[in-house]
């Protein structure tokens, strides 16, 4: 594996040299290991490591190889999977010292089920924002996962561990959810490659949720080919061929103040990255409605639903929980059942909306962040001339997506200020082969200017 100022190997790599036979999956697990070792005192990616079990794993896959069996291209390949995700005879602390995890997990989760039938190597858990419920990354039992390219700096959360895996070279393919942006925030801050697939593409069976109508798996990796790969892998579904060929369909930009304060110099990048990827942008103004209300409406649903996964547990055991996610927890408390309704139909126009929207515009772009990296513990931040939240911040440009279920891809697209900046691209389900192409364009012109 590489530094973290290097691309890490992509799967793609690793598969070509697993089938030639100038590498094996033991040696690439001990490599993971070895990295690990190295850096994860310095970005604390990892909660729990299963070298025994990887390493057993690992010899599995090689003399299934040799014997011709190949089940496919993550065959061999380490894996990392976020803290909330049950693993057979491991703990999940969802990064909390309540009861809500359990003490060892009975049985896998379906996703981890699926990573196991296609052949991946599993090393170990990665760190999360307690119970998912942050997009910063740096509220968890077991300290904050950190940024590898300035380890001052947030990973972003909630699935901040899984990035930071990533990034850091430590594994080619990490599992994160997304409810927020959870995926797509640390992918972005971390300069790695974050995907959330359709809602329900993806199985959530098996992991502790934070909002069931918003949660999704999610997945990072080095290079957009390499999602799409992994995605298929563990999805079940065939690749569908998009409705028209991908010069007809230019990508609409939508200028990212209409939705939320953003640094001006994040926005030039973002959009600059599609003209010279050849994307041929087309700006596209006030399609999205109301959006001063879209993360009210989101918050509302989320705080909702919250709050009803974990009321049963929190008497007693406040003084567990950070009092940063207790906070927010009770919040939830306070949402009635009409509020959560009306926020509901809200929901559902805005799907609507969007859906209308990607049919006239197959693929939609954003910047995934509106700001580069805060710094541990920060909780304002300045995006353009506003001063907000940092969690306000960095979930702006991300939640309305997970409102509307459709697939999301955060690609990095170079950097601001020495700090990772990404692009989003959104488009409806069905397309995503359209999505990974223009990630593609994106990332090779991306690869000539920056590397």
């Amino acid at each position: 594996m590489n530094s973290a100022n290097t691309p890490p190997v992509t799967i793609s790599e690793l598969g070509l040299a697993l089938r030639r036979g100038t590498t094996s999956s033991v040696q690439l697990v001990r490599a993971a290991l070895r990295r690990i070792e190295d850096r994860n005192p310095t970005v604390n990616a990892f909660v729990l490591v299963d070298s025994a079990g990887a390493l057993a794993a690992a010899e599995q896959a090689d003399a299934e190889l040799a014997a011709g069996r190949d089940r496919g291209p993550l065959h061999g390949v380490p894996v990392a999977v976020k803290d909330l995700i049950d693993i057979a005879g491991l703990p999940t602390t969802c990064g909390s010292a309540s009861s809500f995890g359990t003490a060892r997990a009975i049985e896998d989760a379906e996703i981890v089920a699926r990573l196991r039938r296609a052949g991946a190597v599993i090393v170990g858990k990665t760190t999360l924002h307690e119970f998912a419920y942050g997009a910063t990354g740096d509220r968890s039992v077991h300290g904050p996962s950190r940024n590898p390219v300035d380890p001052g700096r947030m990973s972003g959360g909630s699935s901040g561990g899984s990035a930071a895996a990533v990034a850091a070279g430590m594994v080619p393919l990490a599992l994160g959810t997304d409810t927020a942006g959870s995926v797509r925030v640390p992918a972005a801050l971390c300069g790695v490659v974050g995907f959330k697939p359709a809602f329900g593409a993806l199985p959530v069976s098996g992991i502790h949720p934070l909002a069931p109508t918003l949660d999704h798996v999610g997945l990072f990796t080095a290079t957009s080919q390499d999602a799409l790969l992994a995605s298929l892998a563990l999805s079940r579904s065939p690749e569908r061929t998009p409705s028209s060929d991908l010069p007809d369909a230019p990508v609409a930009w939508i200028p990212p103040e209409d939705i939320a304060p953003t640094d001006p110099r994040v926005a030039q990048i973002a959009h600059d990255s599609l003209i010279r990827g050849g994307a041929n942008p087309r700006a596209v103004s006030g399609v999205l409605g109301r959006t001063e209300d879209l993360f009210r409406t989101f918050s509302t649903l989320q705080g909702h639903e919250a709050f009803a996964v974990h009321a049963a547990h929190l008497p007693g055991e406040e003084s567990l929980i950070d009092p940063d996610v207790l906070a927010r927890l009770r919040t939830g408390e306070s949402v009635s059942t009409e509020q959560y309704a009306a926020a509901d139909r809200a929901r559902r126009d805005f799907r609507d909306l969007v859906l209308r929207l990607l049919d006239q515009h197959p693929v939609l772009a954003v910047p995934t962040v509106p700001i580069i990296a805060p710094r541990i513990d920060q909780r304002t931040v300045r995006a353009g001339s506003a001063t907000l939240e940092t969690r306000t911040a960095l979930l702006s440009l991300t939640s309305p997506w997970n409102m509307a279920g459709v697939p999301a891809l955060s690609v990095p697209v170079g950097r601001l200020d020495g700090l990772p900046v990404g692009i989003q691209l959104i488009s409806a389900e069905g397309e995503e082969k359209r999505l990974f192409g223009i990630a593609s364009m994106i990332e090779d012109h991306s690869a000539a200017v920056h590397g």
